[in-house]
């Protein structure tokens, strides 16, 4: 019987934690019921999941780069770069993209590890049920978030919802409606909106306001703008209780030394610095910062020069995006004077932590949620629903407030949001916001398709990236072709490839 490639083995291997803060020593199952016995166990199996978050193919490199290099505002520097990475960014990948066949079975061995995890909860006897709900609530966070991603870049997708004892089983799979996909993943954080504890040791676990927040997230991309505005407002009312906040300088948000200690991280993906893990390490550095010896950067994912003209260089948040000089022998060299004359991004390359040659290996956190994203979140909604008004208002000027202050110096811009703006006028500052407020951050890919933009920032004559050749067939990318040679089950392909 032909195999899913990512349920080839009848183990599932959680031993990924060299990349990340949560060190556990690797251990492996053939099924639930033989393996926990207690809940330090099952946790164990969680952190597996957290543990291939991390990975070089998935928010490592792979999965992360390619959202980005999907959006508008970041493009391939140097077109010599490995050709799976060029045609992901120019919208002509096909089904044998080498950057999706990396992360596809990456994000399936995530949920493999949530899916054992909860089935191992469940099988304990004599567990706490509180203690057991808990548990079982973290591994279907972990399981949303892997799904939440794989939907979004590919529609309907295949869906396992219960432990693999038997690979075999998987072989004509099929796929599943996306409606019904992000159907489990609503439950899933809800139920972690009810089980999971307020706050976490970590905030690369999952927590309750990381859960509703990516509720929030789901509810937005899904156009239930009541839903979504609700629970952004659950967060923001709990924000106390939650432990979280704005850092009072926004380049800290940014400075891998505070991280660990930032009340503005609500979920993130976590690295620690000089450790290279089994399956790779934290290459964003790389891919986005600037090698000074040759002025050059690894040129792959590079803001386009239109990007970095449509941000205000009198916002401080701009001189915290953006390189745009370094040091050459000794004297600072603007980057007119790069062979690739563009500003690199700066936000992953300047406080790296401790980090090898080149930023790589770094101690940096990736920020899958933060508080400002929330307020943000908030303020869509809440215009969708009834329109501009005070309280909605108040969430951007709450970020904006933040960004003045320069290092301790507070500035003039930006301005507070201007009253009596139209519910459309509201919805494209709030977008505009996003896009600066969160650059670089993989957020700008997930604005553009739920907002259907794509013809506006391709196509458009003010479009800083122009792909003519955009249509809508490139919201989804195609399913990889030797998962469908294994399974013919998992036909038809997605339009247009």
């Amino acid at each position: 019987m032909k195999k899913l490639k990512i349920f080839s083995i009848l183990f599932i291997v959680f031993g990924m934690f060299a990349c990340t803060d949560l060190e556990e020593e690797p251990i492996g199952l053939l099924a639930p019921e033989g393996f926990f016995k207690t809940d330090k166990d099952v946790e164990a199996a969680i952190f597996g999941a957290y543990g291939r978050m991390a990975y070089n193919y998935y928010w490592g490199r792979k999965m992360s780069l390619t959202i980005m290099l999907l959006s508008d505002i970041v493009d391939i520097g140097n077109p010599a770069t490995p050709s799976r990475r060029v045609q992901i960014n120019e919208f002509t990948s096909d089904a044998y993209n080498g950057m999706v066949s990396a992360f596809w079975p990456t994000s399936y061995s995530i949920i493999s590890a949530a899916n054992a995890a909860i089935a191992g909860a469940e099988s304990i006897g004599g567990l706490d049920e509180t203690r057991r709900d808990e548990l079982i609530a973290e591994a279907r966070f972990a399981r949303a978030f892997a799904y939440y991603n794989l939907v979004r870049l590919f529609g309907d997708i295949p869906h396992i919802i219960e432990a693999v004892t038997d690979p075999e089983a998987l072989g004509d799979i099929s796929k599943t409606p996306a409606a019904e996909v992000y159907a489990q993943i609503i439950a899933d954080l809800e139920f972690g909106k009810q089980h999971l504890p307020m706050t976490q040791n970590a905030r690369s676990r999952g927590s309750r306001g990381s859960a509703v927040t990516m509720l929030a997230d789901v509810q937005l991309t899904l156009g239930n703008f009541s839903e979504a505005y609700n629970n952004a407002k659950w967060v923001i009312d709990n924000a106390g209780e939650l432990d979280y906040a704005l850092e009072a300088d926004y380049q800290d948000v940014f400075n891998a030394l505070k991280q660990d200690a930032s009340k503005e991280a609500i979920f993130v993906i976590d690295f620690k610095g000089l450790i290279r893990g089994t399956e790779g390490d934290d290459l964003i550095g790389p891919v986005t910062g600037v090698i000074s010896s040759d002025m050059q950067g690894w040129d792959v994912a590079v803001p386009s020069l239109k990007t970095y003209e449509s941000f205000d260089t009198n916002d401080y948040r701009t001189s915290v995006a953006f390189v745009t000089e370094t040091p050459v022998g000794g004297v600072m060299t603007p980057y007119t004077e790069w062979k690739y004359a563009r500003p690199h991004i700066a936000k992953y390359t300047r406080f790296p932590g401790n980090a090898q040659g080149n930023n790589r290996q770094t101690d940096i956190n990736y920020y899958i949620y933060r508080y400002a994203d929330v307020l943000l979140m908030a303020a869509e909604a809440g215009n969708e629903v009834s329109g501009p008004n005070a309280e909605l208002e108040g969430y951007i000027n709450q970020v904006r407030l933040r960004a003045r202050n320069a290092a301790g110096v507070m500035n003039t811009i930006p301005l507070d949001v201007a009253s009596g703006m139209s519910k459309d006028d509201f919805r494209d500052m709030v977008l505009e916001e996003r896009k600066v407020e969160l650059s670089f951050e993989m957020k700008r890919w997930w604005d553009i398709k739920r907002r259907n933009l794509g013809d506006e920032v391709f196509k458009g004559p003010n479009s800083y990236e122009p792909h003519d050749n955009f249509n809508d067939n490139h919201y989804l990318l195609a399913l990889p072709q030797d998962e469908i040679d294994r399974n013919q089950n998992l036909l038809p392909q997605n339009p247009g490839y």
